[in-house]
């Protein structure tokens, strides 16, 4: 639905209120007491519910099975906070998706119907994994989430015999134990992080875990559990007081924790499940056998070029993505990026026009209706430019191909993580490597290689003399001329 009312007459949202809501936005037609989760989902953030559960929701209203509920699982202790918000509301919560042009489309989701919070009680996550009727359990637990190395302090927690699980692939595990040893079905491991190949990745994690625990364990889950691989795409932005007040005044909602998000969705997803799964193709979700084309063109387009845009954007004072998007150097950065670096290294993706793609994004990247923030974009840089950006990179250097803007927004990254801007004023860097990336960042105005000398990060990077003689270009543009007039020279270059 489009804009609904305005006033101050707005009903709490909760199963009671949504008759009344129903005359203003979309609501669930079908009935929530009736509703079973079939799938347990760790990780309940915004991207979870603007995205996946809002797919199960629409299977729910489309076909009336109503077997494929969610069961949230909150792992993190600051996920409590989204616990006490969804548990007051009946697990209901509302998705606005935002047009550039101003209007809305508000829908209350009612997928969600019970909410575990494992710090609390990780018996009752165990148990509910274990049941017969969970057919799947899915994950966003970010890139940080896949840790299986027992030198990890909650990974080794959980490999002491008795513990009750911290970590994700800790509980994981002991409810497929208990599978096994009720001889039930294993269920399906969908991993819906930014990851390619995240199935893959998730298998391999999980069923290293399992073995430090039990070979045979590990051995079984290897053997009999399916974990498809998927690609999601749709950007979804951090909640404020003044989403949540917008919601009141012009819809009638009050909901503690709505989802702000773009219009776009999609979900590919790999066709490879042990304990059946939904039918999402009937409500859009392409449903494929290999889905590596879809995730490296996700991951190098979108994902890279949210990265190429991001430190360059901040140092040179944009504050919101599509502000930035819309600037004539920054929106030329993009394309040149998407064109002559990123292109280059995608095979064909069956079905997409990559030409109409990246179009999409531009237009998807400049929505001023999302108001994302480029701050956002920028944290936790050390899970993401490895994974998204470097692998072009290295393929390009391979072929020969174009690196220049590849090599300025890793410099870009170097600078943005000295923790002071063009103004003098501190960034607030995120990230899990926070103070070695700052302590290496704030060495390199004489040492310029010592934040790409970060093996861990970067490999052997630093012993290539073509990236090493691109990086230092820029990073000496940065500190001498700016971000802006770096950007500036890199649109005016032709190779």
């Amino acid at each position: 639905m489009g804009v609904g009312r305005t006033g101050s007459g707005s009903s709490a949202l909760s199963d009671e209120a949504l008759p009344a809501l129903a005359t203003t936005v979309g609501v669930p037609g079908y009935d929530r007491s009736r509703v079973t989760a079939g799938v347990v989902h760790v990780g309940v953030g915004g991207f979870h519910r603007g995205h996946q559960a809002l797919y199960l929701d629409r299977l729910m209203e489309a076909t009336g099975d109503l077997s494929w509920g969610i069961c949230g699982v909150g792992v993190l202790p600051g996920d409590r906070a989204m616990k006490d918000a969804l548990e007051a509301q009946d697990c209901l919560y509302t998705v606005i998706e935002k047009h550039g042009d101003g209007t809305q489309e508000v829908r209350v989701v009612g997928s969600l119907v019970d909410y575990l919070f494992s710090p609390d009680d990780p018996e009752a996550v165990v148990e509910r994994m274990a049941a017969e009727s969970t057919r799947i359990v899915s994950l966003t637990i970010t890139e940080g989430g896949y840790v299986a190395e027992a030198e990890d302090p909650d990974v080794a927690h959980d490999l002491e015999s008795g513990a009750a699980p911290r970590t994700a692939f800790g509980l994981i595990a002991e409810a497929l134990r208990r599978r096994r040893e009720r001889d039930f079905v294993p269920f399906t491991v969908v991993s819906c992080d930014n990851l390619q190949r995240n199935g893959d990745l998730a298998r391999e994690r999980l069923t290293a875990f399992a073995r430090l625990r039990d070979p045979e364990l590990g051995d079984w889950i290897e053997r009999e559990t399916r974990f498809p691989s998927s690609m999601v795409d749709r950007i979804t932005v951090a909640t404020t007081d003044e989403d949540r007040a917008e919601l009141a005044e012009r819809h009638g909602v009050e909901d503690r924790w709505p989802v702000v998000c773009e219009p776009y969705l999609q979900w590919v997803l790999e066709d490879a499940f042990s304990a059946g799964r939904p039918p999402l193709e009937e409500v859009g979700v392409q449903v494929v056998e290999d889905v590596e084309p879809y995730e490296l063109m996700k991951l190098r387009l979108l994902n890279a070029s949210h990265q190429a845009l991001a430190y360059l954007a901040y140092l040179a004072g944009h504050r919101f993505v599509h502000e930035a998007a819309q600037d004539p150097p920054f929106r030329e950065l993009l394309r040149g990026y998407m064109d002559e670096e990123a292109m280059p290294t995608l095979p064909e993706v069956p079905g997409v026009d990559l030409e109409d793609y990246r179009c999409t994004l531009l237009e998807r990247f400049s929505n001023p209706g999302v108001r994302d923030t480029v701050a956002r974009l920028c944290a936790y840089s050390s899970d993401r430019i490895p994974q998204w950006l470097l692998p072009v990179v290295r393929r390009q250097l391979e072929t020969g191909g174009e690196i220049r803007r590849s090599a300025s927004v890793v410099a870009a990254w170097a600078r943005y993580a000295e923790g002071i801007d063009e103004s003098g004023e501190p960034i607030e860097v995120i990230d899990t490597r926070c103070e070695r990336l700052t302590e290496r960042a704030k060495r390199q105005r004489t040492e310029p290689d010592a934040f790409l000398e970060d093996r861990e990060l970067f490999g052997d990077l630093v012993e290539n003399e073509r990236f090493v003689a691109a990086y230092r270009a820029a990073l000496t543009s940065l500190h001498q001329q700016g971000a802006r007039a770096t950007v500036e020279a890199l649109d005016q270059t032709t190779t």
